[in-house]
């Protein structure tokens, strides 16, 4: 009797740990997202499709943002499934700061909101290309 019941307690484990496996296995795998990324944008302003080009190293992110409203260098952060990162324009002699903050969905797409500070909110998906 106590033999069937470890049997049994055996294939229970098994089973559980091939349920957890996957599990585990989709957090460990490592975000990156060098490259460049085709994004739509969305706020109150208005709409854009910027281009965003990103260099990860570990958790710090730097790239260079190029839109219709010029061109800049960005900073950030991928922690995880996370990423965000600002930059600064000037926009005719304003300065405007962006803020995106979003989740990567799988290797090859992203979205999140994005924020131009004191000027509103929208949203975001982007690609990569």
């Amino acid at each position: 009797m106590k033999r069937v019941f470890v049997h049994g307690a055996a294939i229970a484990l098994a089973a559980l740990m091939c349920m957890v496996s996957p599990a585990i296995a989709g957090q460990a795998a490592k975000v990156d997202v060098t490259g460049k990324w085709l994004f739509a944008v969305e706020t109150g302003a208005g709409s854009g499709t910027p281009t965003m080009t990103f260099k990860q190293e570990g958790e710090k992110l730097t790239g260079h943002y190029t839109g219709q409203l010029g061109e800049a260098d960005l900073t950030g952060t991928v922690k995880g499934q996370e990423v965000s990162f600002k930059f600064t324009v000037d926009a005719q002699g304003t300065m405007l700061d962006f803020v995106y903050t979003g989740t990567v969905e799988s290797k090859d797409a992203m979205k999140g909101k994005v924020s131009i500070v004191g000027l509103g909110d929208g949203t975001f998906t982007a690609k990569r290309q």
